[in-house]
């Protein structure tokens, strides 16, 4: 819709203005040009998907207009979960169609596939849903900011928390790469120093349909927790699939990257009380419900935003904030990024932000667990807070990432 306004708008001034027509399209600056790539159509589309061009065309809306009344156009595109597919989509929306930031990126192979080609033509990359710690630590560049969460943040805080509430013997059900690999490797990680101890685990491909195999191995591990290192479609599925085999009865369920999408999926029932972590929650305020409600006014399904979703709005407007005081051209994105960890912001979603050197946005983390079907008091109402986590007890020490920067 941006894109389709944009051009009408130029053509009726085209209409209105014909004897110079030369000099008002020198005079006009390009658009600047944000595109959120995800995906759109598979295992992660409910998760990011339309909601996270929404959140973005949504923080244009209450932006408005950028110095000069240069246009803010919102771009979408579909990855599919392919690496290759993520950077040929990166590169020609850079090379060609002038986009300035890429925005969202879930899926960790993908993710830095694409950061890689952003650092090399120095524009902006801001995750939102992609989740390997990696992207601030070995795999760092100046052009990328890690927006919402990552697998060191989710598996370490759950990790602990669930220890200590008894938790103590683990099996890991996780997606066959780089993100599961590594939230699993946080969560363990997590467990073993608070005292835990892991029994095995289990690895399935992304997308995968019947989890019966890999659940029947789990029950047998003598495991008193179920370890999700998965997410999207996959962690529905396996959720769903538990229930029906009556894990939830002599199981805890752990789940760093469960959101409001599985229980409104599943029904409460089924998420047997699972707790996990987020940095953002529909209903934890005033200031998050009423984004919330815009938000569900515009989605196809009427969905509430998730933490991802919510992420991409907070970061394209600190990102356009930047841009419009100055903090560099939006061709130069180490500019651009210099700028934003220069600038620590208030968001209303978020909380009090900062972008450490390492592009990693430093808010709280909230320990959520899933309420029961009588504890909910009607739609939406999936998650009970249980503890605030705050950001300098949140995220993974920057000595300890081995970023370069």
């Amino acid at each position: 819709m941006m894109r389709r306004r944009t051009l009408l708008t130029g053509l009726a001034a085209a209409a209105i203005a014909p004897t110079a027509p030369r000099l008002a399209r020198a005079a006009s600056p390009p658009p600047l040009r944000i595109g959120v790539l995800n995906d759109m159509s598979g295992v992660y589309a409910d998760y990011q998907g339309i909601g996270s061009v929404i959140g973005a065309q949504l923080a244009v809306a209450d932006f408005g207009a950028l110095p000069g009344g240069r246009a803010i156009e919102v771009l979408s595109g579909d990855h599919q979960n392919k690496p290759d597919l993520g950077a040929s989509i990166a590169r020609r929306w850079i090379d060609t169609e002038g986009v300035d930031m890429i925005l969202d990126v879930p899926n960790s192979a993908v993710a830095l596939a694409v950061a890689e080609i952003v650092r090399e033509k120095n524009r902006v990359m801001i995750g939102s849903g992609a989740g390997t710690d990696a992207l601030t630590g070995k795999a760092c560049t100046p052009t990328f900011v890690h927006w919402t969460y990552d697998t060191w943040e989710a598996g370490h805080a759950l990790g602990r928390a669930v220890v200590a509430q008894g938790g103590r013997k683990w099996f890991f059900l996780t997606a066959d790469y780089a993100f599961g690999h590594v939230l699993e490797d946080s969560m363990a990680e997590a467990v073993k120093a608070a005292g835990g101890t892991v029994l095995g685990q289990v690895r399935h491909p992304l997308g995968t349909a019947d989890f019966s195999q890999y659940l029947v191995q789990a029950q047998a591990s003598g495991a008193d927790v179920l370890g999700l290192a998965n997410a999207g479609g996959d962690n529905t599925n396996t959720l769903k699939q538990a229930q029906e085999f009556g894990l939830s009865r002599t199981m805890r369920m752990a789940g760093p990257v469960v959101n409001i999408n599985a229980p409104q999926a599943l029904g409460l029932a089924a998420m047997g009380g699972i707790l996990m972590v987020t940095p953002f929650y529909w209903d934890r305020d005033e200031a998050c419900r009423a984004f919330a409600r815009r938000f569900q006014a515009k989605h196809p399904r009427r969905n509430m935003p998730n933490d991802m979703q919510a992420g991409c709005y907070s970061a394209t407007l600190v990102y356009l904030a930047t841009i419009a005081a100055g903090g560099g051209k939006s061709d130069d994105g180490e500019a651009v990024v210099a700028a934003m960890k220069r600038r620590p912001v208030h968001d209303p979603l978020f909380g009090t932000t900062e972008i450490r050197t390492d592009g990693r946005a430093l808010h709280p983390v909230y320990l959520m667990q899933a309420k029961t079907p009588a504890e909910s008091k009607g739609d939406w109402d999936f998650f009970k807070l249980l503890s605030t986590l705050p950001a300098d007890q949140a995220w993974r020490p920057q000595q300890d990432g081995g970023c370069k920067l």
